[in-house]
Order: C-alpha cells, then structure tokens, then sequence
C-alpha cells in the first residue's frame, strides 16, 4: 500500500491557501521577541514594502545568530535510543568511529541521514 503526503501552507494573515512552491516564511525580531509568519508572495511583498523605510532609517546592531548548540541537541533530541543505536551500527560499519555510548558526532549523524 502507498500512501502520499500533501504538505499545504495557509497564510498566516488572511488565511488564504498559498500554491507549492510559492510559501514564504519570513522570521524577524521585534522588541526582543522572534517571530515567524508564512505568507503568500503578495503579503511578503507588504510585509517587506511596509518594513523597508524603517530599515533604510534604523542601524544595524549585529546579525541573528542561531544556538549552534540547540541545533545540535535538536537534531538528536528527536530520534529514539533505537535510532541512535542504528546509527551507531551504520557508523562503525562504514568506517565512522563511534562510542558505544555518548554523543554522536553531527558529521556522523549528516552522513547516516544523506545515505538513508
């Protein structure tokens, strides 16, 4: 049996249907607060139209930087003790060198993920 997913985005504005292909997401930060909004192409266009004086006005303090070590945890927070003990047996039988027990390294986890 084959089953098929359809993945489907709606504005977050109006809540109108966005086409594949065509979502937006758009994350920005406001009074020390991160925000994240899909939008259809038209209200991404307003979003950035209304935002772009203030832009142009305002200085910039620096670049988001993301947590590099909740990125880390995240991507093997998720996956079960049987899924890292696949991982694991995939590694040392692919020429990985892996602790029995411990942290995996994310290089090791990209290339278990990039050959499944």
């Amino acid at each position: 049996m084959a089953e098929i997913f359809i993945r489907t985005f709606t504005d977050d504005l109006d809540g109108k249907p966005i086409d594949s292909g065509f979502e937006r997401r758009v994350t920005f930060s406001y009074q020390g607060a991160d925000y994240q909004i899909d939008l259809r192409p038209t209200n991404a266009d307003k979003l950035e139209a209304a935002l772009a004086p203030f832009i142009q006005s305002a200085q910039k303090v620096g670049t988001a930087k993301k947590n590099s070590r909740t990125q880390a945890s995240t991507k093997t927070a998720h996956r079960s003790p049987e899924q890292l003990q696949a991982i694991r047996d995939w590694a040392n039988s692919n020429g990985y060198e892996v602790s029995s027990r411990g942290r995996i390294k994310k290089e090791i986890i990209g290339a278990f993920d990039a050959s499944h």
